[in-house]
């Protein structure tokens, strides 16, 4: 009953200062769109039907296939959880949280189980790390990889660590005979019939999966585009409440508090006069790790109809963000150091020299003031990319059809 009076406070309170700021409203749900669909849209929509037509193929079945056994002995999790933490870490969020509400609704996972694999799963996409961070917003695709390095490190620590803590008695997976002799089998027969499995289940034409993929990820990227706008318009509205922050130089905070694709898009613009390459990108890996409120809300949507708390998931973001933090900081100089000796007469300056290169991007402007026309396009390359990747899809569905043996003679 309290929950829903404040809600609805809150709803009232953000309606009426929509209505008395419109023109800061209208500039930063504008903000939020530029971004959304110069850079998020085309930077991920091509690897996002990749991922749909890897689900539909058996490609992800297979690599949880071969990480069950490092989940059962290592993060002490069952078998089945391995599926979903392939989903979630090469889906982004919210797709891991969606499996493993669905483990949890089948009875796979106990509750315990449920709620370490709920933070374990939850991830940023990997290529908006890659392509869209670091090709897109910082114009240096290596800081991508150092981003998504610290990202994916300080997660595998934390799996580690709470591994070691968590009673043994937990951890026994729910084992059918179909799963007991899965194991007998070697990794590569495993990951076979996991292919295999994967794609029956499916069943779609390659021309259904292809359209299916495209529609889906258009769906997905639409709701980010909704996120980001929503998030957009609310980190503008709560200026005054994030004064403190703002004084000090801070412009990320809004942004970063309630939505991760538009916080490090605004960490990457934020004036670096007195930081290095190192600190900043810390910043955008702690921003991902959090994920902001959007991605919370999004996994409090997935996990609706189970006993799955976000409590502890929001605890986990912000421990996540803490150690990716540190281990950007951490790393960043030994790699620089290896980097710059490997490659000493050129390479990326944002390693080498520790610089942003802001060719298209003034980073001493604030996110407000951001136009259409300053910003990276990442379209040519979306556009070639799916090209490439759709005769490719082509040629291989025409190899695996005549390879394919007949049974039925």
């Amino acid at each position: 009953m309290y929950k829903t009076i404040l809600l609805a406070i809150i709803s009232i309170l953000l309606v009426s200062t929509i209505i008395l700021q419109p023109d800061e409203s209208f500039r930063a749900s504008l903000q939020g769109l530029t971004v959304w669909w110069n850079i998020v849209f085309p930077g991920l929509l091509p690897f996002l039907v990749l991922y749909e037509i890897m689900l539909a193929f058996g490609l992800a079945h297979a690599l949880g296939a071969l990480l069950e056994p490092t989940t059962e002995r290592l993060f002490k999790m069952p078998g089945e959880a391995a599926l979903a933490i392939v989903f979630g870490w090469m889906g982004g969020y919210p797709a891991g949280s969606d499996a493993v509400a669905s483990l949890r609704k089948r009875e796979l996972v106990n509750r315990a189980q449920g709620q370490r694999l709920l933070a374990f799963a939850h991830m940023p996409n990997p290529l908006f790390m890659l392509v869209v961070i670091g090709a897109g917003f910082l114009h240096k695709p290596f800081a991508g990889i150092m981003i998504a390095a610290a990202v994916w490190a300080s997660a595998v620590w934390l799996i580690l660590l709470t591994s070691l803590f968590h009673k043994r008695s937990e951890t026994t997976p729910n084992v059918t005979p179909v799963n007991t002799n899965k194991r007998r089998l070697n990794p590569v027969r495993s990951a076979t019939l996991a292919l295999q499995k994967g794609r029956e289940q499916d069943g779609r034409s390659f021309g259904k999966v292809l359209g299916d993929a495209v529609s889906n990820s258009v769906q997905k990227l639409m709701m980010i585009g909704g996120f980001m706008i929503f998030a957009a318009v609310i980190a503008k509205l709560t200026e005054p409440l994030l004064a403190p922050f703002l004084k000090l130089g801070l412009s990320f905070v809004g942004p970063a508090l309630f939505e991760s694709h538009l916080g490090a898009y605004a960490a990457a613009i934020w004036n670096s006069d007195n930081i290095d390459a190192a600190f900043g990108c810390a910043v955008i890996a702690a921003i991902l790790a959090w994920s902001g409120l959007s991605g919370i809300l999004q996994t409090g949507y997935s996990v609706s109809g189970t006993d799955l708390k976000l409590m502890p998931f929001v605890l986990h973001r912000l421990s996540h963000a803490l150690h990716a933090f540190l281990l950007t900081l951490l790393l960043w100089h030994p790699i620089s150091w290896l980097y710059h000796k490997l490659t000493p007469n050129g390479g990326f300056p944002v390693i080498t020299f520790g610089q942003y290169n802001a060719t298209s991007i003034d980073v001493s402007m604030p996110l407000s003031a951001i136009k259409m026309d300053g910003l990276p396009v990442l379209w040519p390359y979306s556009i070639a990319i799916f090209g490439v990747l759709l005769i490719a899809l082509i040629i291989l569905y025409l190899i695996t059809g005549r390879n394919r043996p007949s049974v039925h003679h």
